[in-house]
């Protein structure tokens, strides 16, 4: 009897993660896995670090080798093979020879795709020019080191201010060249919400990196001096000696949409939780498949490393016949920035409005707070801008963004945690985290973060958002310090310090309620306290003029 069969088409992390779990659950099993490329199993995220020269070889970003796939694991790997077409009925792959053209059939017991996701490379006038690039996989990288080093580059100008945008801004900054970016948003980091985004873009700006935000490319031409000249939204042009597309990715879905697979409404792949597709022999994993977010319950594509291998697994767990499933994504990211850092877990405010969930009577709740990342009396201690979404009803939490420059992803890996497990708030007051005055506080910020929102939650702090400062009819009362107003406060506002607020409190009117804001929140917090006490109609504007201040709010002399 032959052995079973598993093909596998497509590496790095799904398809790689899938061969090796199948291996270690089947001793038996016939396994080969078909990678078009060059490069079975690669790090990705670490292509932006090798054109910069901070992973100085090639080889450093190899995972695993066909060989050792081969004499450890017994699986076969066939480089420079691509799939061409699926026989269903028959359960039989079509493969080329990238190289020769030759094509075979291939019979599979299971077939799992892992095609991954392709660069988008939009229909613009000079798209094909020499010297415009995107970054996916490690002959990418060198063709961009090439390129520098043999044009002796200067220039570079980055379409795109995701994640792999701002990592490459930094990169070739570092290598000397001139970076500029250009994002058709008003901000940086599209994933996250304006105000969070706000200091990466101040940290960029203050590296020397130049920022057009809020323009679209409309086309490249040759520069009459050399290089590439960028026509911009704005009317104005850029030019460059390299462009670097960075606008996101698509899913590689040809070879399924050939194969009659339900396809889902992003464009991705649609499997279900055991990672199986609508055929039953045909499971999917990765950057190519659609997934459900957990706190949304909708589907997309979630192009990130570690839910790939986690489904992979996940897949090879099925196929060999163990319970097993894929819970969803949340999202979970981090990138650093030159000295910043900015995490994320779950959807952003933003995702939540453009779902038509977010609303004044809605179920979300947010709050924003600038905790240091350790103790204060210790030497060192660096503010952390953290967000944090939550629902009225229970509390549970929904979503956290943060921004600093030490302890960010520390603070957003308990969070992540947290909502994987469903939790409240409350769970976050009470949760016991490790302390010593250079790694945190007696009171870490993801306690402070549990603190203020259960205080919402049980009516002991009554908040406001800057956003909804526009037509209010009430005070907008300042109570930071004398010293503090004198470099810029919010037009309008009246300045009473908080140490003196006991004895002014007739200057008040209790006919009309009063929003009282303060550098980060803390201060405008006790404000609020004490006048609620004194029968006054008082609210906390969440995250205080920090905030304001990265919301990009207008400042009085």
């Amino acid at each position: 009897m032959a052995p079973f069969r598993l093909l596998i088409v497509g590496g790095v992390a799904g398809g790689a993660s899938c061969a090796a779990r199948a291996r270690r659950l089947s001793e038996e099993a016939e396994i080969v896995i078909f990678e078009r490329g060059d490069f079975v199993s690669f790090a990705n995220c670490g292509l932006p670090y090798h054109v910069g020269g901070v992973i100085a070889r090639e080889e450093e970003l190899l995972v695993a080798s066909p060989q050792l796939f081969r004499e450890r694991l017994r699986i076969e790997v066939r480089l420079g093979t691509e799939a061409v077409a699926i026989d269903r009925a028959r359960q039989l792959l079509r493969v080329r020879e990238v190289a020769t053209g030759r094509e075979s059939e291939e019979r599979y017991d299971a077939l799992v795709l892992s095609p991954g996701a392709q660069p988008i490379r939009p229909d613009w006038p000079g798209i094909d020019l020499p010297g415009i690039f995107a970054l996916r996989t490690i002959p990418d990288a060198r063709r961009i080191r090439g390129w520098i080093e043999e044009r002796r580059a200067r220039a570079a100008l980055i379409v795109g201010g995701g994640y792999i945008g701002l990592e490459m801004a930094e990169n070739l900054l570092r290598r000397g060249l001139d970076v500029t970016v250009v994002e058709r948003e008003a901000q940086v980091l599209p994933h996250f919400d304006p105000e969070m985004a706000a200091p990466l873009a101040e940290t960029l700006a203050a590296h020397g990196v130049r920022l057009r935000l809020s323009e679209t490319v409309l086309g490249f031409e040759p520069d009459p001096s050399g290089g590439i000249r960028a026509r911009l939204s704005s009317g104005a042009s850029a030019s460059a000696d390299l462009v670097l597309l960075c606008i996101g990715v698509r899913p590689e879905t040809e070879l399924a949409r050939a194969a009659g697979l339900e396809i889902g409404e992003r464009g991705g792949i649609r499997v279900d939780a055991r990672m199986r597709t609508s055929s039953p022999r045909i499971w999917a994993v990765g950057d190519a498949v659609e997934v459900k977010d957990v706190v949304t319950g909708r589907y997309g594509p979630v192009p990130l490393a570690g839910p790939a291998n986690r489904q992979g697994r996940i897949a090879a767990d099925v196929i060999f016949g163990r319970e097993s499933s894929f819970r969803g994504a949340q999202g979970t990211a981090v990138v650093g920035v030159f000295e910043a850092t900015a995490a994320c877990t779950g959807p952003s405010e933003k995702a939540l409005r453009r779902a038509g969930l977010w609303g004044e009577e809605g179920p979300f709740e947010k709050i924003i707070l600038h905790p240091g990342h350790h103790a204060a009396y210790y030497p060192g201690a660096e503010p952390i801008a953290l967000k944090l979404i939550f629902r009225r009803d229970n509390g549970r939490i929904v979503s956290a963004q943060a921004v600093g420059r030490a302890g960010v992803e520390k603070r957003i890996d308990v969070i992540a945690m947290a909502i994987q497990k469903e939790g409240t708030v409350f769970d976050l007051e009470e949760a016991e985290l490790c302390y010593a005055p250079q790694f945190g506080a007696a009171r870490d910020p993801v306690n402070v973060a549990g603190m203020i929102a259960a205080n919402v939650l049980r009516g002991d702090a009554r908040i406001a958002h800057w956003e909804n400062l526009e037509g209010f009819p009430g005070l907008l009362l300042d109570v930071r310090t004398e010293e503090e107003v004198g470099r810029g406060r919010v037009p309008g506002a009246v300045h009473i310090p908080l140490d003196r607020l006991r004895e002014r409190l007739k200057e008040l009117p209790r006919d009309r309620e009063i929003w009282a804001y303060c550098y980060v929140g803390q201060r405008s917090y006790l404000a609020s306290r004490l006048l609620s006490q004194k029968g006054f109609r008082c609210r906390n504007l969440s995250g205080g003029y920090r905030t304001y201040l990265h919301r990009g709010g207008r400042v009085a002399s």
